[in-house]
């Protein structure tokens, strides 16, 4: 039987970012991709101005109620963008009714990044991010994020591995299990990922350092994670996919490109598929 996902995360009709990431990667990678939505926009908010956005934090409860009744398994849950506060304890409400032993929670705390909170959030809203924590069975943070999460002076740059595994222990100290940390840089060359797991072993991802900074490359890689992870593959392995892929996806896309519409990713799909893989 096809394992599936419910992919928790905003629908920005146009720029490659959360849910038209998640669908189309996580269905090439043979799983069904379930959406709940938090939000409508007419494009994500990374560049553009005068875009509509609709709160869906009523509906959502309604999508979950609805689904109570068809007596659904999810085999994961794949949780980014929340629109508000609130909509942590509807995500907690999701995690209570579908999580059990085999399946996992991956919570993507998207809220920052480059050292700064987005401007539609406030402290507030990191402390109630923070509740997540216990919940997540993989944490998929950045620098920025994992900062804020742990109250921890955030440094820009290149970073020492003492400074990456005081973050990641921080993380789990609050709940965390796995912890998959990116934007790790541990020289000026190479950037990736530190996936450490619960039993305290980190591993550490890297890949060429490529120029310029894409909107969606964080919903790339956590597509890829969450459906290789929930596929069976071991952190590292998920983590070492979802690094390749999205340094694929850079360098498929054309340098002129306008980087608020981000990378093309679909050509990576493309080439997988004539791979056979």
């Amino acid at each position: 039987m096809t394992k599936n996902i419910v992919a928790v995360h905003d629908i920005s009709c146009v720029g490659r970012c959360s849910s038209t990431v998640a669908l189309p990667i996580i269905s090439a990678y043979g799983i069904e991709c379930r959406l709940l939505p938090t939000a409508l926009l007419s494009t994500h908010t990374g560049g553009f101005t005068n875009f509509t956005y609709l709160d869906l934090t009523d509906e959502m409860r309604n999508i979950i109620q609805a689904w109570q009744e068809l007596n659904l398994h999810m085999d994961g849950i794949y949780s980014g963008f929340m629109a508000s506060a609130e909509q942590i304890d509807v995500l907690k409400d999701l995690i209570g009714i579908y999580k059990d032993a085999n399946n996992l929670a991956i919570i993507d705390p998207v809220m920052a990044d480059h050292g700064e909170l987005y401007s539609v959030f406030d402290m507030h809203f990191v402390e109630k991010m923070g509740e997540l924590l216990p919940y997540a069975d993989v944490l998929l943070p950045n620098i920025t994020e994992a900062c804020l999460l742990t109250g921890t002076p955030y440094q820009e740059g290149v970073q020492s591995e003492a400074f990456i595994e005081m973050l990641i222990e921080k993380l789990q100290a609050r709940g965390a299990k796995n912890v998959v940390l990116t934007g790790v840089m541990l020289d000026e060359k190479y950037i990736g990922a530190a996936a450490a797991r619960s039993t305290g072993q980190i591993d550490y991802v890297l890949a060429e350092k490529l120029p310029g900074a894409y909107h969606g490359t964080g919903d790339i890689f956590g597509s890829v994670l969450s459906a290789e992870l929930t596929n069976g593959k071991t952190l590292a392995a998920a983590t070492r996919e979802a690094v390749d892929f999205v340094v694929k996806s850079i360098k498929n896309t054309p340098k002129s490109a306008d980087k608020r519409y981000g990378v093309e990713f679909e050509q990576t799909l493309k080439s997988k598929r004539k791979q056979g893989q």
